[in-house]
């Protein structure tokens, strides 16, 4: 038996560093929100449920990861983005059932803790949280050597929203007739990236590659747009019926989440204002359309259904709020099929 003495930090996991890093956290992350009952350091966060503004609250939950962006984010030391990603995903997912952001709980993976690579991990999650009317509430820091590599870190948050009973946006109101609406993104958002790493192995000149001012690779790794401050003063409007968050799957497989059971959709695919990233992504993965339409938004961030007589209130609405909106399908009879005419404008 050997002799040599063994001990946690010897192991890679410095309980000193985490401590100093938590103190850190807890200063980020006070708030004056009177929602939050405790202060980070606790077992687990207090957040006062009470809702008396509501006649039926019903809260809304979602956990989400940035997927292998993140890889991406922190090989070209892009680490505040991909929070944002996260944040923003998470809160899409959240307000298309029509939910205002409460609360977001953080969960950080990582081989060895940094300490400021970490607190700006936490600053940015907490940043982003604030500009969606959240708070991020705290969450866990697990260091796992020889777990995960040094140097890697792997996020995921999740998220608690709440709305009022009779005001949930789920495509149940969704008749024949509505019209369909695109809600610009702000790009790649977070889907695709497995994908786009084999390109850029397979054709690494690819990151030089200028888009509209940007390198190949800030363009890819602009955040994913959050759509609550812009959506929110119409939540409770009867014209707005349905909203689909489009990630992995495209339009056709986002958009068929929410519609009845008899209805179906008509999306005209000469209409879709398809960004100039996804024209470099076609070109140098030689991508079918079929292909780019399935693993890409294509432009579209959310597709929102409305009914027919309210389409220009949204888009002046949506253009108020610098988020461009325009018409791309109409709700028809069917069986929850999203049909695609037309075809994709490639410039």
């Amino acid at each position: 038996m050997s002799g040599k003495k063994l001990s946690y930090k010897g192991t890679g996991v410095d309980i000193d560093a985490a401590n100093e890093a938590k103190r850190k956290m807890a200063e980020i992350l006070a708030t004056n929100n009177a929602r939050v009952l405790n202060k980070v350091g606790a077992f687990a966060s207090l957040f006062d449920a009470a809702f008396p503004e509501y006649k039926h609250p019903v809260l809304v939950l979602k956990t989400e990861e940035p997927g292998s962006k993140q890889k991406l984010a922190l090989e070209h030391g892009s680490i505040e983005t991909i929070c944002y990603d996260l944040v923003n995903h998470l809160v899409n997912d959240a307000i298309v059932m029509g939910a205002k952001p409460l609360s977001v709980q953080d969960c950080i993976v990582c081989g060895k803790l940094e300490k400021e690579v970490v607190l700006n991990i936490v600053s940015a999650l907490s940043a982003a949280c604030k500009e969606n009317g959240a708070v991020l509430t705290g969450g866990e820091t697990s260091e796992q050597p020889d777990v995960v590599p040094a140097g890697t870190y792997i996020l995921t948050a999740s998220i608690v929203g709440v709305v009022e009973k009779e005001n949930i946006t789920d495509g149940s109101k969704i008749r024949e007739g509505d019209v369909v609406l695109a809600l610009a993104s702000s790009g790649v958002h977070t889907n695709g990236f497995s994908l786009i790493r084999k390109m850029l192995d397979a054709n690494p000149k690819i990151a030089d590659e200028m888009i509209e001012g940007k390198t190949f690779i800030e363009t890819i790794l602009t955040p994913h747009r959050a759509y609550y401050n812009c959506l929110k003063d119409l939540f409770a409007r009867e014209g707005l019926v349905g909203l689909a968050h489009i990630t992995g799957g495209g339009i056709k497989e986002n958009l068929n989440r929410i519609l009845p059971d008899s209805l179906g959709a008509e999306i005209d695919l000469s209409k879709l204002k398809v960004l100039p990233i996804f024209g470099v992504l076609k070109k140098y993965g030689n991508l079918e359309d079929a292909d780019m339409l399935r693993t890409f938004n294509m432009g579209v961030g959310i597709a929102a259904v409305v009914r027919k007589d309210f389409t220009d209130e949204v888009i002046e609405h949506m253009k108020k709020s610098g988020v461009d909106a325009y018409e791309i399908g109409v709700i028809k009879k069917g069986n929850k099929d999203v049909i695609f005419t037309g075809q994709l404008r490639w410039s």
